[in-house]
């Protein structure tokens, strides 16, 4: 003998879960605490959570200060001691370079010097400016 009186029941609930929308969700059995959180509520961490985040912060800052430690300046050659001149009417970067080159010197590689000291592009100059001079005996 077959029960044919449950056979028509599954086939409508069947139905009637196929017409249902994907956007609804049948929360009859979930437990209140459950349906609070899907509800969009805060998120907490557990303390076991709260010490992994604060493991992952520490090892990030250790690796930052690491690496960030090696990206420093460094000069291959040392430090020239220079003195501020001011240009006066009527100077040339050629008579600055040879007034403070020292004798037998060729001016050409101190006007040169005094252009990358300077970070000048050309030789002209303006009254008022002023200009890194190397202190003469260095």
């Amino acid at each position: 003998m077959t029960n044919t009186g449950s056979m028509p029941r599954l086939a409508a609930q069947q139905s009637k879960e196929q017409a249902m929308s994907a956007m609804t969700m049948d929360l009859h059995g979930v437990p209140a605490r459950r349906v609070a959180r899907s509800q969009g509520r805060h998120l907490h961490l557990t303390s076991r959570g709260r010490r992994v985040v604060t493991g992952l912060a520490v090892a990030l800052a250790l690796v930052v200060g690491l690496i960030g430690g090696r990206a420093m300046a460094s000069s291959p050659e040392e430090g020239v001691a220079v003195d501020v001149d001011t240009v006066g009417a009527g100077e040339t970067l050629w008579g600055i370079a040879a007034a403070g080159s020292a004798p037998g010197t060729d001016v050409r590689d101190a006007v040169e010097a005094l252009m990358s000291l300077n970070e000048l592009s050309s030789s002209s100059l303006a009254p008022g400016q002023q200009l890194l001079v190397p202190v003469a005996g260095d």
